[in-house]
Formats: structure tokens, C-alpha cells, sequence
């Protein structure tokens, strides 16, 4: 998993207002800074709105996503996801089928491996909540790529950090640690992937 590079205090738990990324993270803020084009970004929110996004959520994002926010764009038309981009940090994808209100990012993220539920022999009745807790617990949604298909960052878990794909028949994680042949699993693999394959659909080998 990326360096996540969060400040803590004295509790051990992240400290909503620290600043931004360290030097050695530059490298992947070029990243970012290549992959999405200053002409169809939108404007990035400054370090206040931040930390103001993060005290009501309880939650301090992941770097380089958070710095990607604050001093590159909160969101570009041109880049991942599929449909429309990166969505801004407080925006759901328009096709977003769950009621906002039910989202809670302090709740951590539930899952630590892939779950496809349409293929869970349970009833319906008893995982509906668990899987309404995966779409709702513990992550943004940077965007869609259509059909049901959400892309999530992690922000509380065990995933922290961590790309997720999130859609109407099961979870899967994103990166080689889940057995992907890219070679990370956080924002600026994700990010890089998408940029040097151009593709909707994340690991399709040909």
C-alpha cells in the first residue's frame, strides 16, 4: 500500500490539523500532476477546506489523494473514473443509487478481500446491511465507470489507502497485492493505470 504519511498525535490517531505530504511524496504528486490536465480540473480546495471536510467527516483522507485536493484540483472532467472523472471529494457520482445521508467515512471500511454477494448463499434480508456498509462506510467515491460500478478510497480500516471497485454484484479490491497485474493498490496506481492504459475497466489484460 502507498505511504499514507499521516500525522498522528499523542492518541496514535490521525490528526485532522496536520498539513500536507512530505518531500519524499513529490514523486507521486508529478504523477498526478501529468495525469490530469490543468484545463479540465477543477480548482483545488485549499488546505482550510481540507481540514474543515475532514473535522465534520472524523476522518483525515489518505496522501496523496489529500494534497492532490488541497493544492492540484478537487476533481477532473479528463482522467479516472470512466464517466465524468474524478469527482470532487464531497460529490457522489449523479447515478448514485444510495440515499447520501447513509454515508459515514469515520465507520471503517468492512471488507479485507473480495466479496461477491450475488454469488453469497445467504438470504438477501441478512446481508443487505452488510452490503449497504460497504458502499456507505469508510471511503469516498472518486467516481464511476457506469452500470453500478463505483470506484472508492478507503479512509477508515484496514484498507486505508486502498482502491476499491464497488458495484450492484460484489466488492474487489484494486492492485498486485489482490493478485492485479498492476503493481499498486493505492490512489496513484489507480491513477497511473488508468493513464497509461486509457482503459474503463480496471486490469484488462488483452
Amino acid at each position: 500500500m502507498e505511504n499514507e504519511n499521516v500525522h498522528r498525535g499523542e492518541s496514535g490517531a490521525p490528526d485532522p490539523g496536520a498539513g500536507g505530504m512530505s518531500t519524499g511524496d513529490r514523486s507521486e504528486l508529478d504523477v498526478l500532476r501529468a495525469a490530469f490536465p490543468p484545463e479540465h480540473c477543477l480548482p483545488p480546495l485549499g488546505w482550510d477546506a481540507v481540514r474543515a471536510f475532514e473535522r465534520e467527516q472524523g476522518v483525515v483522507l489518505p496522501e496523496p489523494y489529500r494534497t492532490l485536493v488541497a493544492e492540484i484540483c478537487d476533481g477532473c472532467s479528463e482522467g479516472p473514473a470512466d464517466v465524468d472523472g474524478l469527482i470532487p471529494v464531497a460529490a457522489l457520482p449523479a447515478d448514485w443509487g444510495c440515499a447520501q445521508q447513509q454515508r459515514v467515512l469515520s465507520e471503517p471500511f468492512p471488507l479485507t478481500e473480495a466479496w461477491v454477494w450475488e454469488d453469497d448463499p445467504r438470504p438477501y434480508e441478512e446481508i443487505e446491511p452488510l452490503i449497504d456498509e460497504v458502499s456507505n462506510h469508510g471511503s469516498v467515491v472518486l467516481g464511476t465507470d457506469g452500470c453500478g460500478m463505483y470506484w472508492h478510497l478507503v479512509v477508515t480500516g484496514p484498507q486505508r489507502g486502498r482502491i476499491w471497485n464497488i458495484s450492484d454484484v460484489g466488492a474487489a479490491p484494486f492492485g498486485a497485492a489482490f493478485g492485479h497485474p498492476t503493481a499498486g493498490d493505492g490512489f496513484t496506481s489507480w491513477v497511473a493505470h488508468w493513464a497509461t492504459t486509457r482503459r474503463p475497466w480496471f486490469d484488462v489484460v488483452v
